[in-house]
């Protein structure tokens, strides 16, 4: 109940909850050269023989995601509008075909197509006894929000209406998955990539990056997180809820083993990064200009600058931000083979 999103675009969304990794200065890792081989969330996966599956309602040609998801070896499954990997990525790529389509808009199919996408590909792999994981980035959520019409009891146009199919959609994935042979043993992480209207150029609102996020298995009991924890978190959480033992070279914790000492958030957006800890929130701008905000966590505010200057704070906030692009920059996230 208490996450945070790195950022304010789908991309930052991708990196942190594919990679662990703080929101990078500059452009996310998604969009960058030199993506190949990182240690992600993949890189686990595969050690498990599991079958990795990007399914985007669009074309991943956009922001570079089908070359990033491609990379770390993702079969891609997208419209596929005639925009073709580089040669040098050998993956899979699967067209969604006009016939399976019901709905369309600019940015792509409406959610219920996607997920229709990937009940299919589930009962393909449960079919050949293949463990699978799928990275399903839907887009109805998204202006001009538009869906398919008589699904909810509100008009298209609105960014509510969109909220409401987008819970339609989900549930009614939900329901067909139940009735799948491969729901028992699949564990659904339900998460935004980052909030509407959260993008500024230098003032960071700690609200607008406040987002839900649910990890599902029917046999799981109900448990509710109040921690301060990033979208980094999810995925060393997800691996540790399934009892796997794993090297983690990542930036991300357990959430269930996390101290109250270890509870943070990493925001940034377009020239501005800043870390949320101690009910301080610390930014940096790109100017080198450092600020101190005092944070209310009923409210997820922060106040006006206030005169802290807690150094111990501000020399974590940078080291956070300078190791993480340093790491990228020479090479030192690369997946290392054994």
């Amino acid at each position: 109940t208490n996450m945070f999103a790195t950022g304010t675009r789908t991309v930052r969304g991708m990196e942190a909850l594919t990679l662990s990794v703080p929101p990078t200065p500059g452009n996310s890792i998604v969009r960058r050269p030199n993506n190949e081989q990182l240690f992600s969330i993949a890189t686990i996966l595969k050690k498990r023989d599991y079958d990795l599956q990007f399914i985007y309602g669009g074309d991943g040609y956009f922001d570079n995601m089908n070359t990033f998801f491609g990379r770390q070896g993702f079969t891609i499954v997208d419209r596929n509008r005639g925009n073709p990997l580089p040669e040098s990525i050998k993956t899979e790529r699967i067209n969604i075909e006009d016939r399976d389509v019901t709905f369309e808009n600019a940015w792509g199919i409406c959610d219920e197509d996607s997920y229709n996408q990937a009940l299919r590909m589930a009962d393909l792999n449960a079919r050949k006894n293949k463990p699978f994981f799928q990275f399903i980035m839907t887009t109805s959520n998204h202006k001009p929000y538009t869906f398919p019409k008589n699904k909810i009891s509100m008009e298209q146009g609105s960014r509510e209406a969109a909220i409401r199919y987008t819970d339609f959609a989900l549930g009614e994935f939900m329901k067909y998955a139940r009735t799948k042979s491969w729901f028992g043993n699949t564990v659904f992480v339900i998460v935004a990539d980052h909030c509407a209207s959260s993008a500024g150029k230098w003032e960071i609102n700690t609200e607008k990056h406040h987002i839900p996020a649910i990890v599902y298995n029917s046999k799981m009991p109900k448990t509710e997180v109040g921690k301060l924890v990033s979208q980094i978190d999810l995925m060393p959480t997800l691996f540790s809820l399934l009892d796997w033992n794993f090297e983690n070279a990542t930036y991300g914790k357990n959430i269930f083993k996390m101290k109250p000492e270890e509870e943070r958030a990493l925001i940034g957006n377009y020239r501005t990064l800043g870390l949320l800890k101690n009910n301080i929130f610390t930014q940096i701008n790109d100017r080198k200009q450092v600020q101190q905000f005092i944070y209310n966590p009923k409210k997820k505010t922060i106040s006006k600058e206030a005169k802290l200057e807690n150094l111990e704070l501000e020399k974590l906030t940078v080291s956070y931000y300078q190791t993480a692009s340093e790491r990228f920059k020479n090479k030192m996230m690369k997946a290392v083979n054994n």
